[in-house]
């Protein structure tokens, strides 16, 4: 999640941690530092100059909390400050409402309505969609096929032209449902009539709430995309998509900035399953590499039971080819499994880019391999020797390559977590950082 934007953070912290004397010099030069990155990010300037007063200030005038050292300190007001740019996570009730989804083409709307329809379906409320969007051809062909997947109930009408007519007639045939989600049109650019129509639909539902969709990718023009929106119908919510990508993500951040509502969701994939809550102290958490365990924990518990998966002997660094047996799977269905090893707290360390080359087509072909392995082989990896090799190979109707990239593809990852544990200080756990970063127990 935004891999330039966290690797410049982190660079700028290293420098200071580096330096032996932290005084008004060094701290200047972490907020050159940090505006240069946030600057090059698309945060808004202004909001920069903003962020670089209050540390600037905060870092020179205050005094460390008892048991903080003034290094510590200063990133503490650095963490402190980040999670204000993207102020607070909007609240999600489980209760009956009517949600309005605005944004322009290309921003991930439709798929984002799908997602955000699963969300709901899996807290148990009964959810339905309506497909506004008449400009977009195939928009409601996209919208209902996503929905039909989750068995989620989609109105609208691929050959009609009138939104207004379409929402008006969606919400009496949703009537009976608990969250409806209207999906609306997109354009390329904003115009008077685009805003317009989404102002009328906003008086039609009588909207619960008004969320803003955007493109982690989105850049500058996200101010005034934000502020154009938010003018017409009142923004209450940020929904952040395409955060898998190579996105810069600061317009996104700005765009919050810009409505004061706060983040909604994050899109993070190409699923419907791809989207979580966003919690801004796990959100700057990640770009600084201190990991967020809890939005782990929560998604290990959310996607798996019983003895499926031993998260805390994965923290602790045990991984044996027995333990990737029951986990690999496991792991998949928690998401794509870079994101998961963002919510581990790694500080610098930087990963092999192998670490994350495990397709579900691979994963199939490493448990068939597996499952012709010996109960001991599985426990003792090193154990295997080549006419053990060869007899799993044809075992498991394999080439004695893919057993061979299996083993190295478990070794590697027993070297990174052996080193994540190092690079942690031995603790998988959230007590230090929020002792020293946000200034709880």
């Amino acid at each position: 999640m935004l891999d330039s934007l966290s690797a410049s953070l982190k660079d700028a912290l290293k420098k200071l941690a580096g330096k032996t004397v932290v005084d008004r010099v060094a701290v200047d030069e972490l907020v050159k530092d940090l505006q240069r990155t946030l600057i090059s990010s698309d945060v808004n300037v202004k909001l920069v100059m903003e962020l670089s007063k209050a540390i600037r200030t905060r870092s020179l005038e205050e005094e460390p909390p008892k048991g903080t050292n003034v290094r510590e300190h200063v990133l503490r007001i650095v963490y402190q400050e980040l999670v204000r740019l993207v102020w607070a996570s909007t609240d999600v009730k489980l209760e009956p409402q009517i949600i309005l989804l605005a944004g322009l083409q290309g921003s991930g709307k439709t798929t984002t309505t799908a997602k955000i329809a699963r969300f709901f379906q899996k807290k148990g409320m009964k959810v339905g969609v309506i497909c506004a969007d008449t400009f977009r051809p195939g928009a409601y062909e996209q919208l209902s096929t996503l929905c039909e997947k989750i068995n989620v109930p989609c109105f609208g009408d691929p050959k009609g032209h009138d939104a207004r007519k379409i929402v008006k007639e969606g919400l009496v045939a949703t009537k009976d449902l608990e969250v409806v989600i209207v999906d609306t049109q997109g354009r390329h650019a904003l115009e008077s009539d685009l805003i317009q129509e989404i102002i009328d639909l906003n008086v039609i539902t009588k909207a619960t709430h008004r969320w803003l969709v955007i493109d982690a990718a989105l850049g500058q023009q996200a101010s005034e995309q934000a502020r154009r929106f938010h003018e017409a119908i009142g923004i209450d919510g940020v929904i952040i998509t395409k955060m898998d990508g190579t996105a810069k993500g600061g317009g996104a951040m700005s765009a919050v900035a810009e409505t004061k509502s706060g983040i909604v969701f994050v899109g993070a994939g190409e699923t419907i399953e791809d989207i979580e809550r966003f919690d801004p102290d796990g959100f700057i958490s990640r770009l600084l590499g201190m990991g967020d365990l809890r939005a782990l924990m929560e998604k290990a518990e959310e996607a798996m039971t019983g003895d499926e998966m031993d998260v805390n002997a994965m923290m602790k660094g045990k991984f044996s080819l027995r333990d990737m047996y029951k986990q690999l799977e496991a792991l998949n269905k928690m998401g794509p499994l870079k994101q998961i090893m963002s919510m581990l707290p790694m500080g610098n360390m930087k990963l092999p880019e192998g670490v994350y080359d495990v397709t579900s087509t691979k994963m199939v072909r490493y448990r068939i391999i597996m499952d012709s392995m010996t109960d001991a082989e599985l426990d003792d990896p090193t154990l295997i020797t080549s006419s053990r090799l060869q007899r799993i190979a044809r075992g498991a109707g394999a080439s004695l390559e893919e057993v061979r990239e299996l083993l190295k593809y478990y070794k590697m990852m027993q070297r990174t977590l052996k080193g994540l544990r190092g690079a942690s200080g031995g603790k998988f756990n959230m007590q230090w950082m929020m002792k020293h970063f946000t200034g709880t127990q």
